[in-house]
């Protein structure tokens, strides 16, 4: 079982539009990151890329489901007579 520094709500990271990452501060100066996809693909570890911290991410799976379909529009107005 891993050890984490802290748990984390995904709403209290900063979101980097561009690269798609999301940041915290870390302790030792550098930022905890977790891209996008990984949060999609279901992990929840932000790791800092200077030092050995871990940071448990606290998000809703189902917010950051990828999605495989385009949805469905539709186009044809039902009219009642």
């Amino acid at each position: 079982m891993s050890s984490y520094y802290d748990e984390i709500e995904i709403e209290d990271m900063e979101f980097d539009e561009e690269n798609e990452i999301y940041t915290y501060p870390c302790p030792c100066g550098d930022r905890f990151v977790i891209s996008l996809e990984e949060l999609q693909n279901g992990d929840d570890i932000a790791k800092c890329p200077s030092c050995s911290l871990l940071l448990k991410v606290v998000y809703d799976a189902d917010d950051f489901a990828a999605e495989d379909d385009e949805p469905i529009e539709l186009s044809t107005a039902i009219t009642v007579a």
